[in-house]
């Protein structure tokens, strides 16, 4: 596993916006292929699971991108009043 993270990390260091946008994408299609694979019976439990998922990945995600995309334009302390 640690050759698969290590080769990872190089192509990240290489990579350009593009590049992550499409594999992005891939991973994208990658789920929608498998969400059609789905049974109709157990579609709803799948969608719990691919929501928390979401959730679970999506929140720390934006809190580290957040201040990239407010850059100075607002403190931390400033959202809490202080």
């Amino acid at each position: 596993m640690n050759r698969v993270r290590e080769a990872a990390r190089r192509w990240l260091r290489r990579s350009t916006w593009r590049d992550l946008t499409f594999a992005g994408l891939c991973i994208g299609a990658i789920g929608a292929l498998i969400g059609l694979a789905v049974p109709g019976r157990k579609k709803r439990g799948a969608a719990w699971i691919a929501s928390l998922l979401l959730a679970a990945a999506y929140v720390p995600l934006m809190g580290r991108f957040l201040p990239f995309l407010l850059g100075d334009r607002m403190d931390v302390e400033d959202i809490y009043g202080g």
